[in-house]
């Protein structure tokens, strides 16, 4: 088995048996990896102080002179922002070929060596700064002017830095990610075999610190600590002995990819950002996986841009509109997700107790499981609660029959077993809404008696009445109710948002092949966090 499942839920993450393919080898020491939606790779090749760029073609030399960058990433306007050791400065690449240092002092000492840095919505740069570039070989050997390492943010349009934590809390400060409606920063300690998280307030303000993973380390295997990357999800994936440890949002170590050489960096990309690009040592890994990253800005570039992209350093720009990550694919390709209130509509279809609940009719299925392992109703429930504050009309579908089922065709397996089961039936507790999902005032309920929640029903009049023509859709079950929903509602003309952390099924494989393949063909497939940030 190339990777290891610790917990259920990293089987909807990866293929445990997904190979592990080596795209180039016979580097120094690879490090900062980040693709470029234009459809390129660029890495670090440290040691060597050479960048490097991977495409269909191969692997090649784009830059030999990078100042031992390490670390790298895009802003908005896809401009390249690189952590420089032999400089201690964090510096930001233009397309025109102008280079801008954006910090390279603290309190008039110069910063240690910029490692690792990412970009937040709001613009600001954050980098982390351990001392490794001070070292032999992965920088140029000098005395520090710092006497601790920290962690800093650079608001737009500010002179230098500002320090975010204590000065004396990290050791070795090294990989940072934001949680995908970034709320929370992650900080990972190399020295220390920790990551630490921090809820993120107005103007970055750090709070409420902790330690989130620790004893990241294995007498046994190599690997440490260093680059890390939050999923759509929320579940962090960070570098460690034998490849990469994967971390639930509650903490919970799910998994462990294998990578054949020490892992040092990670970053997504790939024709549908569902690659795992992996810097290891000598080499450069990729792995097919079935989840996407956080959506960060640089994914969104485009409109904002002008639609110009920047090209790696040592090349020339070239114009083109980027496309945008799976989660934000929809209705505004080149842009993030936007969502306008006033348009939309919200169905919950089918989250009832034969459907969903232990003790219903569709118990056996694993439905209940599935949905459980979804976080299915809390999510639902945040949309519902979310949508009624906005004044957007929260539509409840459900599947009810008549005692005896009359009036159901029995031309499928699907209402066969609703027959079968005496299930869904009028007056019964098992047709009632699951605890969470009742109804509030102001809601609409549409009955139906098929899978879409179009064929007989309601639901369109009620959509036209209220002037709404985008359709989120969540529910059960994510590969007969909810497809063929959006299947409809696109033939339509609507256009059909499905989060699918608030969707469910009988299992995880049934749920991602139709995430995975149908919908998205005829809808915008994200997450309940990218749709309530849409709705602000």
């Amino acid at each position: 088995m190339a990777h290891t499942a610790h917990d259920p839920s990293f089987r909807a993450l990866i293929d445990e048996h997904a190979p592990v393919r080596q795209l180039g080898s016979g580097f120094t020491f690879t490090e900062g990896p980040i693709w470029h939606p234009e459809g390129y790779l660029l890495f670090s090749d440290m040691p060597a102080d050479v960048r490097r760029r991977w495409d269909g073609a191969g692997v090649r030399e784009v830059l030999h002179g990078t100042n031992k960058g390490n670390g790298m990433t895009y802003d908005e306007r896809l401009n390249l922002i690189v952590c420089e050791h032999a400089t201690s400065s964090l510096v930001r690449l233009s397309p025109d070929g102008r280079r801008e240092v954006l910090a390279s002092h603290y309190e008039g000492r110069e910063l240690n060596s910029p490692n690792d840095t990412i970009v937040a919505r709001d613009g600001a740069i954050w980098f982390s700064d351990p001392w490794y570039g001070r070292m032999p070989v992965f920088g140029v050997e000098r005395p520090r002017e710092l006497g601790f390492q920290g962690v800093y943010r650079v608001a737009p349009g500010a002179n230098g830095p500002t320090l975010m934590v204590d000065r004396y809390l990290f050791t070795m400060p090294n990989g940072l990610c934001f949680s995908p409606d970034e709320t929370l920063l992650y900080v990972n300690d190399t020295e220390q075999a920790n990551i630490r998280v921090f809820q993120v307030g107005a103007n970055g303000a750090l709070t409420n610190g902790r330690v989130f993973a620790s004893g990241i380390k294995d007498t046994l295997q190599p690997g440490v600590p260093d680059g890390m990357k939050c999923d759509q999800y929320g579940n962090v994936w960070v570098t460690a002995p034998g490849g990469l440890w994967v971390y639930a949002p509650d903490g919970r170590h799910i998994g462990r990819v294998a990578i054949p050489e020490l892992a040092a960096n990670l970053h997504w990309g790939g024709k549908d950002w569902r690659t795992l690009f992996v810097c290891a040592s000598t080499s450069l890994y990729a792995v097919d996986v079935k989840v996407g990253p956080r959506n960060e800005p640089f994914m969104r570039a485009g409109a904002g841009a002008g639609s110009r992209t920047a090209a790696p350093a040592g090349e020339a720009p070239r114009a083109s509109a980027p496309a945008a990550p799976p989660a934000a694919a929809a209705e505004t390709p080149g842009d993030g997700l936007r969502l306008d209130p006033a348009r939309c509509a919200l169905i919950i279809q089918d989250m009832q107790n034969d459907v969903v609940m232990e003790g219903g009719a569709f118990a056996d299925s694993g439905s209940p499981v599935h949905c459980r392992e979804q976080n299915a109703i809390p999510n639902a429930a945040r949309l519902a609660e979310r949508c009624r504050a906005l004044g957007i009309p929260v539509i409840h579908v459900w599947f009810v029959v008549p005692p005896g089922a009359k009036g159901l065709t029995l031309n499928a397996p699907l209402f066969e077993g609703v027959a079968d089961g005496n299930a869904m039936v009028r007056g019964t507790w098992g047709v009632a809404p699951v605890a969470g999902l009742e109804p509030h005032a102001g809601d609409h309920v549409v009955e139906k008696m098929r899978m879409s929640a179009w064929e007989g029903t309601s639901l369109e009049t009620i959509l036209k009445a209220e002037g709404r023509d985008t359709i989120i859709e969540c529910g059960a079950w994510t590969n007969m109710s909810i497809e063929h929903t959006a299947r409809t509602g696109a033939d339509k003309g609507y256009v059909m948002v499905i989060p699918e952390d608030a969707c469910s099924t009988m299992n995880a494989d049934w749920h991602n092949a139709s995430i995975n393949y149908a919908l998205q063909n005829v809808s915008a497939v994200t997450t309940t966090d990218e749709v309530l940030a849409a709705l602000r």
